[in-house]
């Protein structure tokens, strides 16, 4: 159990008062925020539900009378707000997607946030699918977003003295390659709350090769970045035989975790790997948990549903689409939202914590195989897997494999010369073993694959619609 008195002691706002030290308001809000976060964890299931319960009944209330989009969906239903008691009950409020998103347009955003909710601002995502959609958020939802980054330090009992390390997307020049930016704490979430050491950030464009340098010279002792970056900063290390001696833990989120990654991070720095699950649509969903590799869904701040294609909710063990809902976006009400990713359930976990359980985040909808006769694969091309075993292969610097159809693939390969015709069938071949179906392969050959605009790189993509594929359908987990 985590004892909050031990790791975190506010900022003094008040001249003399040491100890016990009295915080600004501001940071009283959010000591009062993680005083309830530490006991709602410990509740159980069916009290964490509850609590749900209440808060969704002025969720709904205020989504109905304020958001016209949300009005017409329940009114169309045949919803209304005394009806919905029931699980059953609240499946049958319609499932929203981006491209509803879309075509509601401004009708969905609410024409009367509470003024207390804070100050409002305005963020845009492209999410799984490519198509953006406007997010009005608030003061609110900002102060959520960093008492449970703060929950997540405590979780992992971080020592708030040491020195934080971030390669990621950062607006502005600020953070470019080769200094990036030198900051005193380490960031909003934790400012006025907790005195911190310091921070140093790097954007994510930097090259393996100028990140190496930069982490041997800032020498911190945790690390925030994307999974796919990690892997190929620990595979440079693991190569070259470099130690970050200070290193204690690597964050990750934004992409797939996938085992491999933990494991060569193991390997090259002698660390664990703590990911966490987010989006920017409605902000944290799921947080490793300390002691184990699943996640916790953060049911203070979303209901997260995994729900088969039928619209029933998934059975431990089972893969599912990922449906949520914002609990206290009043700006912009998100109530189940398919957000576009597919997870899997685990089973009530044995630290204590009733908070919801996936055992993995699976896959984008993007990042999935789709076979032509509906299944769904969530793959794997490392290079490493492709290549094993192949001496002749000359070393491939980077892999990214492209569903252009249901029959055809294109691998983008960055590599010092093309591929032998027998080297190319050495990986189809190995793309036939590892997807299960015999596609048509096609080879091109370019300088560089570039990450997303936010500095996410992914090995594997598909232009294929899923939703267009009426019997698609996710490979039960074995």
């Amino acid at each position: 159990m985590t004892h909050l008195g031990s790791l975190l002691t506010p900022d003094p706002a008040v001249p003399g008062s040491i100890w016990p030290a009295v915080p600004a308001t501001g940071s009283a809000r959010m000591m009062s925020l993680l005083f309830q976060l530490e006991q709602s964890q410990w509740l159980s299931a069916d009290e964490i539900q509850s609590q749900q319960g209440r808060q969704l009944g002025t969720l709904l209330r205020h989504a109905y009378t304020t958001s016209p989009y949300y009005r017409r969906q329940f009114d169309q239903a045949g919803l209304s707000l005394e009806s919905i008691r029931t699980a059953d009950d609240w499946r049958r409020i319609p499932v929203l997607t981006r491209e509803d998103w879309q075509q509601a347009g401004p009708e969905i955003y609410s024409q009367k946030t509470p003024q207390e909710h804070g100050n409002m601002s305005q963020l845009f995502t492209s999410g799984s699918t490519g198509k953006p959609v406007m997010v009005v958020t608030t003061g609110l939802t900002q102060l959520l977003w960093n008492a449970f980054t703060v929950r997540d330090h405590l979780w992992h009992r971080r020592d708030f003295r040491a020195k934080l390390g971030a390669i990621r997307f950062v607006s502005g020049n600020a953070c470019d390659p080769p200094d990036g930016r030198i900051g005193n704490n380490w960031g909003p979430a934790t400012a006025g709350v907790v005195r911190t050491g310091p921070s140093a950030t790097l954007h994510i464009k930097a090259g393996i090769d100028q990140q190496v340098p930069w982490l041997a010279e800032h020498n911190p002792e945790y690390l925030i970045t994307y999974p796919s970056n990690v892997h190929a900063l620990a595979r440079h290390c693991e190569e070259k035989g470099i130690t970050l001696h200070r290193l204690r833990e690597i964050r990750t989120f934004g992409e797939i975790l996938e085992q491999h990654t933990r494991d060569a991070v193991r390997r090259a720095f002698d660390v664990k790997i703590v990911d966490m699950y987010s989006s920017q649509e409605v902000g944290y969903i799921a947080l490793q948990c300390p002691d184990h590799e699943h996640y916790h869904v953060q049911a203070e701040n979303v209901l997260l549903e995994v729900i088969r294609d039928d619209g029933t909710p998934c059975q431990t063990g089972e893969i599912g689409r990922v449906v949520v809902t914002a609990l206290h976006n009043f700006a912009t009400p998100i109530i189940r939202y398919r957000i576009g990713d597919f997870a899997e359930v685990g089973e009530p976990c044995p630290c204590g914590r009733g908070l919801p359980v996936l055992r993995r985040v699976v896959g984008r909808q993007r990042n999935m195989l789709v076979l032509p006769n509906g299944d769904l694969r969530w793959p794997s091309v490392e290079v490493e897997s492709i290549t094993k075993g192949v001496d002749e292969i000359p070393p491939i610097q980077q892999f990214q494999v492209i569903q252009r159809s249901l029959e055809d693939i294109e691998a983008l390969l960055v590599s010092p010369r093309p591929l032998t015709e027998r080297e190319e069938a050495l990986i189809i071949r190995w793309f036939e073993g590892s997807f299960g179906w015999s596609f048509r392969v096609k080879f091109t050959y370019v300088d560089h694959i570039p990450s997303s605009p936010t500095g996410k790189f992914e090995d594997f993509k598909s232009d294929v619609a899923i939703n267009m594929i009426p019997n698609a359908r996710p490979a039960r987990s074995s």
